[in-house]
């Protein structure tokens, strides 16, 4: 039996010199008795390790091993050996999600994880006296359940890097002094802190409770009691919690009160949904000349509406209107439109029997020189402009709608999926509406290979021909 007498509670290169050397040496997970201790590395003398190659292992095991050495079970060396040992021979083991190792290596992972998640966000830092001049410092009192201290102090270095700050812990403390970061594992005192903001943040935290959204379990699992004893605010959860039913009640009977005068005058300002024009298509597309439901039309040449028979069986929606389109006034007419018309002639489609639209009527930009250059629509621009769409199918009442780009689909659909999930397939949007997503053919154009972009045309020809063949069938 081989005992190891390891320095450190969780310093992971010393574990790893130590395994290496045990392993070129043939010796076996049973053979060896891992312990911490400070009277150095190995309680007898090892002898030197054999010529041969370093022990070889995944990256992922490296990544996992660096945080089971952090978790507090004094098993934690021999688990870790006895992997190492086994990924010589077995090196898909990681794979095995019902491997006993590592299962229990996993589990050990996830506590050291959510234990230095627990430090990062309840470590509370109280100001003591500097001299002057000097920066302010700071000095914390936390409670880890594992050897997560020099783990997560590079976390703080980078959060706190404008203050000195000390983390004491029982299992070790971190200190940053101007851009030093430093650590140790002896166990410190619990100092007496005190600090006059304490006041003040729990003046702030007692106001910024909502009991209207309490949810006690979840905050238990999210602020476990363990912490509380270190949380000045802890003190006044039991109170929140017990006040919440008559704050929510007293929340309500305030909602019955008259709004103060100056509502009135905000919900005056406020955009109100147009109605829907008596003359039709005609109508609305001379309705959204004026459109200000968002700011793109502060920087837009004018609303680019669709275009095509007031009843048509196909209606083509695509994301916005390009630099042309904006200049003209008219949907898919520069460069992306000639791409769009070269498809449809190959597909067999008539533009002029189509409503061709786009999810959002007014040209993004962003001014670089002279050029205009394109810059996609963000949600809430796409939420804006949903209205005049919805309106769009409504007066026109297509049998199929193609929808060109991620853009269009959540237009239309309220969602954003993966445009490759949707893509070769018919989905249903409405009762007796289908719907064929593709590309736009602006993806094409930006296509640098020659032969990749052959092959989306290609696939870009063949959706619009389903489109085709799907409105045949449906006569």
């Amino acid at each position: 039996m081989r005992t190891i007498r390891l320095r450190h509670a969780a310093d992971f290169a010393e574990w790893r010199d130590a395994a290496r050397t045990l392993l070129l040496g043939g010796v076996a997970p049973h053979e060896v008795d891992w312990r911490q201790s400070e009277e150095g590395l190995f309680g007898e003398e090892a002898p030197p390790p054999p010529v041969a190659p370093s022990p070889r292992v995944p990256p992922s095991f490296l990544e996992l091993a660096r945080a089971v050495i952090c978790h507090g079970d004094p098993a934690r060396h021999e688990l870790l050996y006895r992997m190492i040992a086994r990924l010589q021979v077995e090196p898909h083991l990681l794979s095995d999600a019902m491997d006993r190792d590592v299962v229990a290596a996993r589990r050990l992972e996830k506590a050291v994880r959510r234990d230095a998640h627990k430090m990062t966000a309840f470590v509370r830092f109280r100001e003591t006296p500097a001299p002057e001049g000097a920066r302010r410092r700071f000095v914390a009192w936390f409670e880890p359940e594992h050897h997560i201290v020099a783990r997560t102090a590079p976390f703080f270095a980078r959060r706190f890097a404008d203050m000195d700050w000390m983390i004491l812990t029982p299992r070790g403390s971190a200190s940053l002094t101007g851009e030093t970061l430093r650590t140790s594992e002896e166990p410190a005192p619990k100092p007496d802190l005190s600090d006059p903001t304490d006041a003040l943040w729990l003046t702030y935290y007692r106001n910024i409770f909502n009991p209207a959204r309490l949810k006690v379990k979840a905050m238990m699992a999210e602020m476990p009691k363990k912490y509380w004893a270190n949380l000045p605010e802890a003190a006044l959860i039991p109170e929140l919690i017990a006040g919440a039913p008559a704050r929510v009640a007293a929340m309500a009977e305030q909602i019955l009160r008259e709004a103060p005068a100056f509502h009135a005058r905000l919900q005056a300002r406020a955009p109100v949904e147009p109605e829907l024009p008596s003359q039709g298509l005609a109508g609305l597309r001379e309705q959204a000349r004026n459109c200000t439901r968002c700011p793109l039309h502060c920087q837009a040449t004018q609303t680019v509406f669709g275009e095509g028979p007031d009843q048509a069986k196909l209606m083509i929606v695509g994301e916005q209107p390009g630099d042309q389109e904006d200049l003209q006034g008219r949907p898919f007419v520069g460069p992306a439109g000639q791409v769009f018309d070269d498809a449809m002639r190959a597909a067999g489609l008539d533009r002029s029997a189509a409503y061709v639209t786009n999810a959002v009527k007014h040209f993004k930009y962003e001014l670089r020189g002279k050029r205009r250059i394109h810059q996609s629509p963000d949600a809430g621009e796409v939420e804006h402009c949903r209205w005049w769409l919805n309106q769009e199918i409504q007066l026109i009442q297509p049998r199929l709608v193609v929808a060109m780009g991620r853009t269009a689909v959540a237009a239309l659909t309220g969602q954003t999926p993966k445009l490759a999930d949707l893509r070769g397939r018919v989905h249903a949007l409405d009762p007796g509406r289908a719907m064929i997503a593709t590309v736009h053919p602006s993806y094409l154009l930006r296509l640098p290979d020659a032969a990749a972009r052959g092959r989306e045309t290609a696939r870009f020809h063949e959706d619009l021909a389903a489109a085709r063949d799907w409105l045949s069938a449906a006569g």
